[in-house]
């Protein structure tokens, strides 16, 4: 393991962990992950070994069978799991944001009944906002879901659903008029449904149909999917937290969780391009000597590993913001905002590195270049960032009088 990226103040424990993660990256997905993406491959494998290592519970609190572990340490996680293939991440990002917004807003049923077939990966969690109109404009959905006596019967249409086809509980948000008077502001009329339902394509349960696999750049591997309802029927028991129109806040929390996940992405997948550049740079001969010794070169380096070492340091410090209980939007914010431009600008220089042979598919490189645009839109794009950490900043740094 190089100088870069490094934690401070971890336990014993957090350690331990990360170097049984990062154990794994190199012996069990490394050497397969470009083979599986090319092929756009489910990693079922590799889900396994996840499942033994209990990374699936890793936030879930102990008294529900999970570790207990901080947003720090899933983190962490997450920017190891990157480095040997993004993919991989999105797997367990999505369970851990349903998993986080049932121990915070859920009732102690949906706990119970919940949360340790999660931490087991025997349930597995997807949850869905968008739409296919409507972009980051999440006010306007127009999914609803309707009262019928003990049962809401949901009817409409969600877009970019990671790991739409391998979850078997989604969490999704729609319109619900029910007490909110006319004139009520959209986001206070909206409620989050705990869907389960079968792995799979096709016609999951009566009222809901999972499309194929939705074909895409990069990000390959894990499922991304449309979710139509049409008539669904889900009990008001899994209303999430039993209350309707609280939906639009359970989402936003757990879009923190996930925006602190992206920048982890960032950084691991910049990681990676970084580790890929070095090495090659070392390798590759030029002028009858490394291209690393040519100056031009050495620069790119050092530009490369500094946005590294910037990125890690705001993810860290935007994780322990929430894990501390204090409000993190705006760092969670800039940390997503600069490790994914960061990201985009590692790989690029990386692939500059390997000239030629970027372009072929052979090299690693190749993949991580398709991989890191979608962290530019993910939980938000970089203009939605701005937007949030431009608001937050008016109010924190407000003239007075």
């Amino acid at each position: 393991m190089g100088r870069l990226a490094q934690t401070d103040g971890l336990t014993d424990i957090q350690r331990e962990i990360l170097a049984t993660v990062r154990d794994f990256v190199d012996k069990e997905i490394l050497p397969v992950a470009t083979g599986l993406e090319h092929r756009d491959e489910y990693p079922t494998r590799i889900v396994e070994g996840l499942k033994e290592l209990g990374l699936f519970g890793l936030m879930i609190p102990e008294e529900y069978g999970g570790l207990g572990e901080s947003l720090l340490t899933y983190a962490l996680c997450v920017e190891e799991l990157s480095r040997g293939w993004m993919s991989v991440s999105g797997i367990v990002n999505t369970h851990f944001i349903v998993a986080y917004m049932l121990k915070q807003h859920g009732t102690q049923e949906q706990k119970d009944h919940f949360l340790p077939r999660m931490a087991t990966g025997e349930v597995r969690g997807a949850f869905s906002m968008s739409e296919p109109g409507l972009g980051s404009d999440v006010s306007a959905i127009t999914s609803k879901g309707v009262r019928d006596g003990d049962e809401f019967v949901l009817s409409g249409q969600k877009m970019w659903l990671t790991n739409g086809g391998s979850s078997t509980l989604v969490a999704v948000l729609c319109r619900t008029d029910e007490g909110h008077p006319e004139g009520t502001a959209p986001h206070k009329s909206m409620t989050t449904f705990l869907i389960e339902k079968e792995p799979g394509f096709g016609q999951v349960k009566p009222g809901l149909t999972i499309p194929g696999k939705i074909d895409k750049m990069g990000y390959k591997g894990v499922d991304t999917t449309e979710l139509i309802m049409d008539g669904l029927r889900v009990p008001a028991a899994r209303v999430l937290g039993g209350v309707t129109g609280r939906g639009f806040y359970h989402m936003m929390d757990g879009v923190e969780v996930g925006r602190v996940n992206v920048a982890a992405r960032g950084c691991g997948v910049a990681q990676r391009a970084f580790e890929l550049g070095v090495s090659y740079a070392q390798q590759r001969h030029t002028f009858g000597k490394p291209i690393a010794q040519h100056q031009a070169i050495q620069f790119k380096l050092a530009e490369m590993a500094t946005k590294v070492e910037a990125a890690h340091a705001m993810m860290v410090n935007a994780a322990r913001k929430k894990d501390s209980g204090q409000r993190n939007d705006l760092e969670a914010g800039m940390a997503k905002y600069l490790a994914s431009e960061y990201c985009k600008e590692v790989v690029e220089d990386a692939f500059r590195i390997h000239g030629g042979y970027g372009f072929s598919k052979e090299y690693e490189i190749e993949r991580l270049y398709r991989e890191a645009p979608m962290l530019l839109i993910g939980e938000g794009t970089a203009e939605i960032q701005k937007m949030i950490i431009g608001r937050r900043l008016l109010e924190e740094y407000r003239i007075q009088g």
